[in-house]
């Protein structure tokens, strides 16, 4: 009984770790235009899949980072280029910052599915 008991607990401590572990960024997000975009971890950071709409299944961005903030590579699949970019979550908004050189920038928020 108490053996069951025991691994119960423990069961359920590990499982409330490994939620709140996630990052914030990891899920579904539904872009500026419409899209789903889904951000998981790869490698040492967090990839950038579309996976809804005409670019279905394209990578279009890696980030880096914890808590709110990232920044990393985004592509524009429109046109197929690549800008440095950052990304902010306040609450469940997702601010993308694409800039070139640091100057030209667009920013569009996604919110989260």
């Amino acid at each position: 009984m108490i053996r069951t008991l025991i691994l119960t607990a423990a069961i359920a401590l590990a499982s409330a770790s490994a939620s709140l572990a996630a990052e914030p960024i990891v899920g579904n997000w539904k872009t500026a235009s419409g899209e789903t975009a889904a951000i998981t971890q790869c490698g040492g950071g967090y990839c950038i899949t579309l996976k809804t709409g005409k670019h279905a299944g394209r990578k279009i961005g890696s980030m880096n980072g914890g808590g709110n903030a990232y920044s990393g590579e985004i592509t524009d699949p429109a046109n197929d280029k690549t800008y440095s970019g950052s990304a902010s979550i306040s609450g469940s908004s997702l601010k993308m910052k694409g800039c070139v050189l640091k100057v030209l920038c667009k920013s569009q928020t996604w919110s989260r599915l």
